[in-house]
């Protein structure tokens, strides 16, 4: 019997294993969602936005390593998504998008509601196509997924006429897919990996950098077992946090323009860098010309175009981190039984003391809540067992550098891109992808703003997401800047008394909850907790306060700002003379 495109593709999503759609429904995909109405097997998860639907099934894809999926309609719809697609790109999360389109006659004409979605999105996706024939579609679904998940994860857009869902034809389902030039390379060159063991053998101040192709090729173990084998220390990127124990002592924190003083020191002072799933962002070099500048690079990537592309590397190693690090430790293993704890040691106290030289630290109060004092009381009230979202900015900085991460795939946050309204629709991703875990978006009063209907959508379905505001009433970050580099003209960051956040989520019909003061912030956490519904925490913050270290932009990664020690008020000093 002969089926419609429609019915083709929701029959291609079941055999891909797909749970959850998230979407928004439109004129052109009606066929499709007509075809969901009677499916038991797949559930559409309906959004209040389609940027919260691209955003959700990426939170739903970094929880479980599988792809996400995202339908809407064509023209808004599909435009709506490109900072879902771009944000997913960035980080290199598997989605595929599928976009509504006018009917393939209309295409070009400038039809109702249309938009050349493929043409907007070829900057900003691994790979997209439109669908021009019903006898091609499900090929087209099969090599997205395919495309979206191998080699170096990413997003894939598939635009679908609106004829191409209506035009019927017999299904054949593609067992195979070969795509004659798409063959990622798995296996790393074994010559590179046993110089690379070389290099680390006869090291004496190595670091290892692990990135996010880490947690996509699911190497936690593989990372540990090196670092544990050869006692070399580990920072994460913004990416990698949780791929490697936060309370590990060889675990040094993240490097970079806010990262540890002694992850930065280390870096800079390196004989041996091994970077690992990871891209050499600019906000963890810092510059370039001053980044690791006595020390040897091995860059361990799947994509060969991240190699090489900001610094200088002295052993490439293409291929998937998993693999590769599987032969390097078997390397390692047969080698002359260093005994790297004794080598290692003298490096490994130098670390320790610079991390006592300038610790992770803020000027406590009991007069007002500091923002960090409320992470550090999500992380000792979880016990580190939440999965956390973030949204973007000081809240998201706050969010690593106060919680600790133990557990692969427990931080989910918008790195590349730094997507403001990324953490809420994640956060709804997360939590049916994991129902029994306990899922917390820590947001800024700003940036939860962004994507904040989509409270409406954890309402719906019963998803119990958490969201602690630490509420500044500013864009804390822009107005740092302002501060520190614009000679405190902050220009358009104070965003002032609005909303009430508490009646905010109780007109969605979630639970509201307030702390103004620091003894407050743990009842309203339990509460919080205990409660089997969304729930929507606004606490009143120090709004002056600042993300330290910071390293200021063009300095190198070891040129840290740190908070000046906390000065008695001009008042009281008058008052004394």
């Amino acid at each position: 019997m002969k089926m419609t495109g429609a019915e083709i593709l929701i029959e291609c999503l079941k055999r891909e294993g797909v749970k959850y759609v998230f979407g928004y429904p439109g004129g052109v995909v009606l066929n499709i969602f007509d075809a969901l109405y009677k499916e038991k097997d797949l559930t559409l998860i309906l959004t209040r936005h389609e940027q919260g639907a691209v955003h959700a099934a990426d939170g739903y894809a970094r929880a479980t390593g599988k792809t996400g999926v995202a339908l809407v309609t064509s023209g808004p719809g599909a435009t709506n998504t490109v900072t879902g697609i771009t944000t997913a790109n960035m980080d290199s999360i598997p989605l595929v998008v599928l976009t509504g389109q006018v009917s393939t006659s209309m295409i070009g004409n400038d039809a109702f509601q249309e938009a050349d979605i493929i043409g907007i999105t070829r900057p900003c996706t691994k790979y997209n196509i439109l669908t021009d024939n019903v006898d091609h579609l499900a090929t087209h679904i099969r090599e997205a997924f395919h495309i979206a998940k191998t080699g170096r994860p990413g997003p894939v857009l598939v635009d679908l006429p609106k004829d191409i869902t209506v035009n019927r034809t017999e299904f054949v389902w593609p067992e195979k897919v070969e795509i004659r030039s798409y063959n990622p390379t798995y296996d790393g060159n074994k010559w590179m990996i046993e110089r690379a063991a070389h290099e680390i053998s006869k090291a004496r101040k190595p670091v290892i950098i692990a990135g996010g192709g880490c947690t996509a090729s699911g190497a936690s173990h593989e990372l540990l077992e090196l670092a544990e084998l050869t006692r070399i220390p580990v920072a994460c990127t913004l990416m990698g946090i949780s791929c490697f124990p936060g309370t590990h002592e060889l675990y040094i924190g993240t490097p970079g323009m806010h990262g540890t003083y002694h992850a930065n020191k280390s870096i800079q002072d390196s004989d041996l860098l091994i970077a690992i799933g990871m891209r050499f962002d600019d906000r963890v070099t810092g510059n370039v010309e001053k980044f690791a500048p006595h020390a040897k690079i091995v860059h361990i990537d799947i994509d060969p175009t991240s190699i090489r592309k900001s610094v200088r590397v002295d052993i490439p190693i293409v291929g998937d981190v998993k693999r590769i690090l599987n032969v390097l430790n078997k390397v390692l293993k047969s080698g002359a039984g260093e005994q790297w704890s004794e080598v290692r040691t003298a490096w490994l106290k130098q670390i320790s003391e610079w991390n006592k030289e300038r610790p992770m630290s803020y000027v406590h109060s009991d007069e007002v809540i500091k923002p960090q004092f409320v992470v550090e009381k999500i992380y000792e009230l979880t016990g580190g067992d939440a999965i956390i979202t973030t949204e973007v900015g000081q809240n998201q900085m706050w969010a690593w550098q106060y919680y600790k991460y133990d557990k692969p795939r427990h931080f989910l946050t918008s790195g590349g891109l730094g997507t403001m309204g990324y953490g809420l629709p994640a956060a709804i991703g997360v939590q049916l992808a994991k129902p029994d875990s306990l899922v917390i978006d820590i947001a800024g009063d700003g940036s939860i703003q962004m994507n904040i209907q989509e409270l409406a959508t954890a309402v719906v379905y019963k998803l119990p997401v958490k969201v602690a505001i630490l509420n500044n009433g500013y864009l804390g970050m822009v107005r740092q800047w302002q501060e520190m580099f614009f000679g405190e003209r902050y220009s358009h960051s104070e965003i002032g008394t609005g909303p009430d956040f508490v009646l905010l989520a109780q007109a969605y019909g979630a639970i509201g909850l307030r702390a103004t003061k620091p003894g407050e912030v743990e009842p309203v956490l339990r509460e919080a907790f205990k409660i089997k519904k969304p729930v929507m925490m606004d606490f009143v913050v120090d709004w002056k306060e600042k993300v330290f270290p910071m390293v200021p932009a063009g300095g190198a990664i070891d040129e840290m700002l740190f908070e000046e020690k906390e000065k008695k008020p001009e008042k009281k000093l008058k008052a004394v003379r």
